[in-house]
């Protein structure tokens, strides 16, 4: 498994203690300082199942200043969301939980967390 997170996120601070404390087997992205690029976003989406704009953080002030909540959320705007997260990833959801089944999924509550752990298996991944 991997985790990207912040390290001064909640969220993620609560996904890594949950993680260790299943003794999950797992590597940490600080995707503020190793950002994804758009090859590594195109498949996070196709693993979470999702468009970039359902993993963006709108209300971010980069966010405001680039007028996102205004694009289109169409097949025709994706990369553009997707040049958009790279170039900004603090507009990035987080943390993003990504398991080597190939799924994947957006660790915000505990549940989801949790169902992390329970697809590697309940510990190694």
């Amino acid at each position: 498994m991997e985790i990207w997170l912040n390290p001064a996120c909640s969220k993620c601070r609560s996904a890594v203690e949950i993680l260790d404390g299943a003794g999950a087997d797992y590597t940490v992205r600080k995707y503020l300082e190793d950002p994804p690029s758009a090859g590594d976003l195109r498949d996070v989406l196709t693993r979470l199942g999702l468009e970039p704009w359902d993993i963006t953080r709108t209300q971010e002030a980069e966010a405001k200043e680039l007028g996102i909540g205004d694009w289109e959320r169409t097949d025709a705007a994706r990369e553009r969301w997707i040049a958009a997260l790279a170039a900004h990833p603090r507009l990035i959801q987080r943390p993003i939980i990504t398991a080597d089944d190939g799924s994947a999924l957006v660790g915000r509550s505990e549940d989801a967390v949790r169902e992390a752990v329970a697809r590697a298996g309940g510990g190694a991944s």
